[in-house]
């Protein structure tokens, strides 16, 4: 019930301001009305809301990368490895060469979760910009973690599409809980040939019928960690295995966009962040692996509208071919980069030196005009953007 002690004051006001009302208007009948100067208006100053968090995000690095030195922006685009365990091997190997990632291999896994969490956590030397830490865990065939029990793509190609999602959703779990936020683990690429090298990794048989699953998987691992897609422009148009040689393809652009395609451009388009380019040639399009090919670059970035950060292959597998013109580590890497990717991977024959003079190489091949600084600088920005969104930044 409402309160008579309010609404009786309420009353009495209405009473006053009719009584006001009649005598203005009986003033008015005798004398010219006077005019009233305007009431003061004042407005409360108001505060603009705040940027949205990922403009602050690309500020904030283009602010670092416009700072940093030249080895710093060399350092940050590369993605390397070494083979040990021991933490304070690894934390040296950060600080010394300032590398932007480090890959997990098998030869980095100790024998439990917490373990491999500890070792993770001395990757980090600056913790308002953690470094990328990845690793190939596709589940199946290619499992780097031995408590990792859920199913890969040799099983997942013949379920419904939620069944991957489910099942990377549990992987990207058990990755972040080791302080992993990079998983180079959904296979794009397609096959029928159950001789391929690639079979049992793909999840489908074509294009169409892979492309859901590629989606689910991204979704899955979605708001966990960053989820990278990989071989493109896809290995399984050859049975040829990358780690021994550089496969060719004669698949024309056109074919390749009719089926190949599809499962890349449908985990783009569930947001993959990551883009992993392979080392295989498609003479139609280029005649260098696709992990050096400019064209395969823009094909990426204009017909699919990628927009993340490109990482190739490991570079160490072109040295593994034994084609001359790729045995020269920092060559390679300049080459890559050059052609447009933003992170070089490096594993193969890689110890903590041969880290450290990649990055002096890279910082020498600006200084020389090898490299431009521009692109190197484009590079570094989509990389530490990336950092700084999984950090929470």
């Amino acid at each position: 019930m409402r309160s008579l002690s309010r609404a009786l004051p309420r009353r009495a006001a209405t009473l006053l301001a009719a009584s006001a009302a009649l005598a203005a208007g009986l003033m008015g009948c005798a004398a010219e009305p006077a005019t009233a100067p305007p009431a003061p208006t004042s407005t409360a100053p108001t505060t603009p809301p705040p940027p949205p968090p990922e403009e602050l995000r690309a500020a904030a690095a283009r602010d670092w990368v416009a700072a940093a030195s030249t080895r710093e922006l060399a350092g940050s685009v590369i993605m390397a490895s070494i083979p040990t365990t021991d933490p304070v091997q690894l934390h040296q190997l950060m600080l010394d060469s300032g590398i932007g990632g480090f890959i997990i291999m098998g030869a980095n896994v100790p024998g439990t979760p917490e373990e491999l969490g500890a070792l993770t956590a001395q990757l980090t030397t600056d913790e308002a910009l953690p470094p990328l830490v990845a690793i190939d865990e596709e589940g199946g065939l290619v499992t780097r973690l031995p408590w990792d029990t859920l199913p890969g793509a040799d099983t997942l190609r013949g379920e419904p599409a939620q069944t991957t999602a489910d099942a990377f959703r549990g992987r990207a779990d058990l990755l972040s809980a080791a302080g992993i936020n990079v998983n180079f683990g959904v296979v794009a690429d397609v096959t029928g040939d159950e001789f391929s090298f690639i079979f049992a990794r793909s999840l489908g048989n074509t294009g169409p019928e892979a492309a859901p699953r590629v989606a689910a998987a991204v979704e899955g691992e979605r708001g966990r960690i960053a989820t990278t897609l990989k071989h493109f422009p896809g290995h399984g148009v050859t049975a040829a295995d990358s780690h021994t040689a550089i496969p060719q393809a004669e698949l024309s652009l056109t074919d390749w966009r009719s089926d190949t395609a599809a499962p890349f451009s449908a985990g783009i388009e569930a947001g993959a962040e990551l883009l992993m380019f392979g080392h295989l040639a498609y003479t139609a399009v280029s005649p260098s692996p696709a992990s050096l090919s400019p064209e395969w670059y823009a094909i990426a970035r204009d017909e699919l509208g990628f927009e993340g950060v490109t990482v190739t292959d490991d570079l160490g597998m072109l040295r593994s071919s034994g084609v001359p013109e790729y045995q020269d580590p920092v060559a390679t890497t300049v080459t890559a980069l050059s052609a447009g990717a933003d992170l070089a991977l490096t594993v193969i024959g890689m110890d903590a030196a041969g880290v450290t003079a990649l990055v002096d190489g890279v910082t020498a091949a600006v200084a020389s005009g090898a490299l431009s600084e521009d692109r190197l600088r484009e590079a570094a920005t989509r990389v530490t953007l990336l950092r700084l969104e999984l950090a929470g930044a």
